[in-house]
Order: C-alpha cells, then sequence, then structure tokens
C-alpha cells in the first residue's frame, strides 16, 4: 500500500468545485494510476472524513502552441470525492 500523499496531489480549487462543495463534493487531483479504494483510503487518512462516494475521470491535456511549437500539457486524473454530511476537507488558499 503507498502513501495517501502520493495517491491525492492536492485539492483543485475551481469555480465548480466551490459550487459542488455545498453538497459536500471535492474535486481533487489523484495519482493517474490511483484507483477508488485507494482514493477513498487517501482522503480518509490525510483529511480525516468519511468518504461516502468517489466518482472519476481522465482530463487530457491539452494542445498548446509556443511559438512555432506544438505540445502537450500532461493528462491528470481528477476524483470527486462526496463526505458525509457535517463533514468538509479544508481547502487552503494558495499564495499568488
Amino acid at each position: 500500500m503507498r502513501p495517501a500523499s502520493e495517491v491525492i496531489r492536492g485539492v483543485r480549487q475551481t469555480e465548480k468545485g466551490a459550487r459542488i462543495a455545498k453538497l459536500h463534493q471535492y474535486i481533487l487531483e489523484v495519482a493517474p494510476d490511483a484507483n477508488k479504494i485507494e482514493i477513498r483510503q487517501a482522503a480518509k487518512q490525510l483529511f480525516g472524513v468519511t468518504v461516502e462516494r468517489v466518482n472519476t475521470t481522465v482530463c487530457h491535456g491539452k494542445w498548446r502552441r509556443l511559438s512555432s511549437r506544438w505540445g502537450q500539457r500532461p493528462d491528470w486524473k481528477k476524483a470527486i470525492v462526496t463526505v458525509a454530511k457535517g463533514q468538509k476537507i479544508e481547502v487552503k488558499a494558495e499564495a499568488a
């Protein structure tokens, strides 16, 4: 079993994430090879919450152009974690 810090890379702060936080759901960036069971255990260990449901999706990197060359941003995996009512995951504001 690998450490929880390897499974979950961080909480994503987006407009959609702020809307679904009212429904006790949080968007997490996770390791691309992590499965739902590992994500559930890691969230419980890192944040101390009871996880009710985990939904995952792979977000493919966008093609971007830099000067005359084309490149692709890396693919990443997103997990939407639903926690029990009355619990929440603290989202730390990043310094700009």
